[in-house]
């Protein structure tokens, strides 16, 4: 049953929302390499706001993990979601749109 809730919180946030598109591009980023809001927005040419406004929405939904504070905090996946195989399947599917 949590494996249902969790691949509907995934789908919504990264297929279901205007804001999908973007949230997919960070965590591609961020599965290569853990990066802060600043690298990020460098590496994928966007604006940092734009950025912070994704990475909290990740964060909050306990997507990404935060390790350190402020300015320089360094986004990893989380734990469990970096065990999991239901985040390579939702990014796979996304490549294919």
């Amino acid at each position: 049953m949590a494996e249902v809730s969790t691949r509907r919180l995934l789908w919504w946030l990264l297929e279901g929302t205007r804001g999908g598109p973007t949230r997919v591009k960070i965590l591609r980023a961020i599965i290569a390499k853990p990066l802060n809001a600043h690298q990020l927005a460098k590496e994928l040419g966007m604006d940092y706001t734009t950025i912070r406004h994704h990475l909290d929405i990740l964060v909050k939904h306990g997507v990404l993990e935060v390790v350190g504070e402020e300015y320089g905090a360094v986004f990893y996946v989380s734990g469990w979601l970096s065990k999991s195989e239901l985040i390579g399947e939702i990014l796979d599917e996304s490549r294919k749109k």
